[in-house]
């Protein structure tokens, strides 16, 4: 169990910034916390148990601030979601993440 813990938190942690990372890193978080228990109990895999929740961790918190961060790159240029092109989209974010 630890092991499938760790796994999912390194995963999370690293698929984190695409949103795939945030449910499997809860999962690793929820498997992790049984991990450490089954630890205590066992007295064998705390380290991989640790780590899951530490990575799971860092995977939600990552996931939730790139959440944000998109949430606000949306709202400050949803003007420009109808351009005529590419080059016209480009610059009517810059107008508006510059303020203008």
């Amino acid at each position: 169990m630890a092991t499938t813990a760790m796994t999912l938190g390194i995963i999370g942690l690293c698929t984190s910034v695409v949103f795939i990372g945030g449910p499997l890193a809860v999962i690793g978080l929820i498997l992790g916390i049984a991990a450490l228990m089954a630890a205590k109990r066992t007295g064998t895999g705390r380290a991989k148990a640790v780590t899951a929740v530490v990575t799971s961790s860092l995977a939600i918190v990552v996931s939730g601030l790139v959440a944000v961060l998109m949430v606000w790159y949306a709202n400050k240029t949803q003007q420009c979601y109808q351009p005529d092109g590419l080059r016209q989209y480009t610059q009517c974010v810059r107008e508006h993440l510059n303020g203008n």
